[in-house]
């Protein structure tokens, strides 16, 4: 997907290389969204009275 992209430069080719880079941004940010999630997801540390280290659910 990359070299189309480049080649779309290359080209000038206004209209493929937005069709190519709304492709990968929908691919990014739909391959993210679990680490996305995850990543922000707060985790119980030293000071849970539980002491269990699991990530807290959400509210």
């Amino acid at each position: 997907m990359l070299s189309g992209i480049a080649e779309a430069v290359r080209d000038g080719d206004d209209r493929v290389l937005r069709r190519l880079v709304a492709r990968l941004a929908e691919r990014a940010t739909v391959a993210d969204l679990h680490a996305l999630r995850d990543a922000r997801t707060p985790y119980v540390g030293v000071n849970d009275p539980a002491g269990t280290g699991r990530p807290v659910p959400p509210r």
